[in-house]
């Protein structure tokens, strides 16, 4: 081979070299690009994202308070319910107990009107002669005095015992005094006039004598 071939050949493979390194030159400066396009474009769609995301958080965020609210609305009425209802439980507690002291001042009150009545009875029929004893008439208001005091009884009204007891003066009322040593000291000897008590209230206390 000659010099001019060796030259020529040289030459051609220089410049195949050269559009091959300059080729591959091109294909490595392009890459970058397309690489920074895709990251932009994922940046890009990153950032779309979360702007989308920000108003459905906003959204969600806006739905809890005002379920919040509602939540807050039901337990103050919730709360007020329950505080009305204790007032009136109270209320119709203490308005039962209001009518049932009524009730038992007002009983007691016709009952300590109605004891004169009793007491007019008895003495009327301790002064009957026990001849007379069997008399119709006398059988008759016997039986007539004998229901009222059932009746008393039934409503809760009963005598006070006084004769022997130990005198008290939460049911006694003392107006004379004798030394009677059998009795012994603070007893009862003898009843004037009977006393009353309506269920567990004194409506008369009893008029005694008490022995010293």
């Amino acid at each position: 081979m000659s010099n001019e071939e060796m030259v020529k050949e040289a030459v051609e493979e220089a410049k195949k070299a050269a559009e091959a390194e300059a080729k591959e030159q091109k294909a490595k400066g392009q890459e970058p690009e397309e690489t920074e396009a895709t990251e932009e474009e994922a940046v890009g769609k990153e950032t779309n994202s979360e702007d989308a995301e920000e108003p459905k958080k906003k959204k969600l965020f806006e739905k809890k308070n005002k379920k919040d609210k509602k939540d807050e609305q039901i337990a103050d009425l919730t709360d007020k319910l329950t505080r009305h209802m204790a007032e009136f439980d109270n209320y119709r507690k203490r308005t039962e107990k209001e009518k049932s002291a009524m009730y038992e001042i007002g009983a007691k009150d016709v009952v300590e009107k109605i004891l004169p009545i009793v007491d007019n009875f008895e003495r009327g029929l301790q002064s009957v002669p026990e001849e007379k004893k069997d008399d119709p008439f006398v059988d008759g208001m016997d039986k007539i005095y004998k229901q009222m005091m059932n009746t008393l009884e039934g409503i809760g009204v009963k005598p006070i015992e006084a004769v022997g007891q130990e005198f008290d003066p939460n049911f006694h009322n003392a107006v004379m005094h004798v030394e009677d040593e059998e009795l012994g000291e603070n007893v009862v000897a003898e009843e004037f006039q009977k006393g009353y008590m309506y269920r567990d209230s004194v409506v008369r206390h009893s008029m005694v004598k008490v022995a010293n």
